[in-house]
């Protein structure tokens, strides 16, 4: 629990971690971010979704799928000026990476994709940090989105193995190790991570822990959420998960994953400043705004005025695009020299 980049996780190491006593958790989780992070420095994302509904997976939490009665309509891909209209004001606003979803099941070779990777190749132009979600994807369409430039791909696993196809049937958990594998084939960067309060235990917590802390890499990003209850979805009555529980699992990445930039994502909407301020101290740092006070169709998110507010009440800075870039080697041969069992030196919203 030094700070150490491990991949060799044990699951009874990380029950030992996630069941420490809270403070403590939370101490020892701000000591290891210092050692790899500027605790006063917060990445600003944007999330657009690009292509709005009308999904065929029954993923149970999601207002987006085809399956499920909800408020969401189904409506076509955007076109790439009005994308790069909202990347404009978003990069304004202290945003470094924009965020690009597309409710699919899996990716086509088609004029969409053609648009999806214009859309890319223009926003990464713009000097901004370019990631996608769209669903699963084949080692040559990872290609493709890596060479229009884009910087990371996120395609969560929601949920532990063991717990998954509670949640999703059309699907499998191997088939979004698969994706990730695809990625990894790549310069892409990988952001990976899960949703709280899906019915899931705290074991299942912890076997998602072990699973994202065993990857070889670790994921760059890992967006830790909880659930949006959405009408008409079967979860729509699921009680919220209480902050401290949302805090624990931040923790517990921040000291497994020493070096991801971990997501505080959705479900900040309805913290307050000291609950952010709570899971900041214990290791997250990077979050989702927005100019519309929702984040994805109907997940809310705080906007741009209320996140500017927030970090000059807790001194705060927007990181600046790439950063990741500027110590890639640094990582790498720490890595290298840490398996081999060698020492090496460790490398606004305005």
């Amino acid at each position: 629990m030094d700070g150490q980049i491990r991949h060799n996780w044990t699951i009874e190491e990380v029950r030992q971690i996630f069941d420490l006593p809270f403070m403590e958790l939370v101490f020892k989780a701000a000591s290891v971010h210092r050692q790899h992070h500027d605790p006063a420095e917060v990445q600003v994302c944007k999330l657009i979704s690009i292509k709005t509904g009308g999904c065929p997976e029954d993923c149970s939490y999601c207002s987006q799928s085809s399956r499920y009665q909800t408020e969401v309509k189904a409506s076509p891909l955007m076109e790439v000026d009005e994308v790069l209209e909202i990347a404009t004001k978003a990069k304004a606003a202290g945003v470094s990476r924009v965020c690009m979803g597309a409710a699919w099941r899996e990716v086509r070779d088609n004029r969409q994709f053609d648009r999806v990777l214009e859309m890319v190749r223009q926003v990464n132009e713009m000097g901004l940090e370019v990631c996608c979600t769209l669903g699963m994807l084949t080692e040559e369409q990872a290609k493709k989105l890596d060479a229009a430039g884009l910087y990371a791909y996120n395609h969560n696993l929601d949920t532990s193995a063991e717990y998954y196809e509670t949640i999703i049937t059309t699907r499998t958990y191997a088939d979004r190790l698969k994706t990730l594998e695809n990625v990894r084939k790549t310069g892409i960067t990988v952001c990976c991570g899960g949703i709280l309060g899906l019915g899931e235990r705290a074991e299942d917590r912890v076997s998602l822990l072990h699973t994202l802390a065993t990857l070889d890499p670790h994921p760059e990003s890992v967006p830790v959420n909880t659930l949006s209850q959405v009408a008409g979805t079967p979860l729509q009555d699921q009680p919220p998960v209480p902050v401290w529980e949302t805090g624990r699992v931040i923790a517990a990445a921040r000291i497994l994953m020493p070096r991801s930039v971990v997501r505080l994502s959705t479900g900040r909407a309805k913290m307050s400043v000291s609950d952010q301020a709570m899971c900041f101290m214990a290791g997250a740092n990077s979050i989702f705004s927005s100019d519309t006070r929702r984040m994805l169709t109907l997940a809310p998110s705080p906007d741009y005025d209320a996140d500017r507010e927030l970090f000059s009440v807790l001194g705060l800075k927007a990181r600046a695009p790439f950063k990741d870039r500027e110590t890639s080697c640094n990582v790498d041969c720490e890595d290298k020299a840490e398996r081999a069992g060698e020492s090496a030196p460790v490398s606004s919203l305005a």
